[in-house]
């Protein structure tokens, strides 16, 4: 199964857009860089819980959420040390779980805004670093224009995520040794918007796989799909206007969580 890197609860449209995505994501939220760019609009800091999210454990990242509206959180960390990659934001409805992937969000991400929640409930939240290698990046140059119908109507059997046990070789342990990057990194242009690509496994624990791409001139590499273990080749379908970018893919496993924060959402906003 493959879910959107930025999660499998209503958030933003990912910069590249999986044909066979379970969920749609909703262009409300927004994050911020640890320079303060792209900052969430935040509303007037309160002082007490359910307003304030409430610390309930205790971790090297340390995460904090606050109600920016009734029914829109904003969460914001700091910490996290050296090593990962990203993090995993995770949310639930009850204090025992089960957590939902919220987003995949890159390193450098400090903020996130959940917005348009359900009206007088608590939400729990965790955050987890995502570690792992990654392999040699790939640039791609899509045709220019959209896709013609001969495009539309052909086959698209090579999009689904699947593992081609020819790429697949005796893993290496992620979480002992740090080894174990995909190699054979390799893009195969199908269409106007549609791209193929396959690497060689090569590690033994992976929790999953992340493919991430940079498609903006200075812009990092962020998450664009997360795939299960032992995944070496998926399909991606771009925006019409992605048509250069440079990719790679991460074996990856989860951290420790951090400490959990919870907050209760009020009325519908205007009520």
């Amino acid at each position: 199964m493959r879910v959107t890197a930025r999660g499998a609860a209503p958030t933003a449209l990912a910069p590249a857009l999986v044909l066979v995505l379970g969920l749609m994501l909703s262009a409300c939220d927004a994050t911020r860089t640890a320079d303060g760019r792209e900052a969430a609009a935040r509303g007037p800091a309160a002082a007490s819980h359910p307003e304030t999210g409430e610390a309930v454990a205790a971790s090297n990242v340390v995460l904090d959420a606050e109600r920016a509206s009734p029914t829109d959180i904003d969460l914001h960390w700091r910490g996290g040390g050296s090593g990962s990659s990203g993090h995993v934001l995770e949310f639930a409805t009850d204090a025992s779980g089960p957590y939902t992937v919220l987003r995949y969000l890159p390193a450098g991400v400090t903020s996130y805004r959940h917005p348009d929640l359900m009206p007088r409930t608590t939400f729990h939240y965790r955050l987890r670093a995502v570690l792992g290698p990654v392999s040699t990046p790939v640039s791609v140059t899509l045709p220019a224009g959209e896709l013609t119908a001969a495009d539309e109507d052909s086959s698209h059997d090579w999009l689904p995520a699947r593992t081609d046990p020819e790429r697949t070789v005796p893993g290496t342990p992620l979480r002992r040794t740090g080894a174990g990057a995909p190699t054979a990194f390799k893009a195969v242009v199908k269409h106007a918007n549609g791209i193929l690509f396959t690497w060689t496994d090569h590690a033994s624990d992976e929790e999953g796989f992340l493919l991430e791409a940079r498609v903006r001139k200075g812009s990092g590499y962020a998450p664009v799909s997360v795939l299960d273990p032992d995944v070496n080749s998926t399909g991606l379908i771009t925006l019409p206007t992605e048509k250069r970018g440079s990719y790679r893919v991460r074996a990856f496993t989860h951290g420790a969580p951090s400490n959990v924060v919870r907050l209760t959402t009020g009325d519908f906003a205007g009520q």
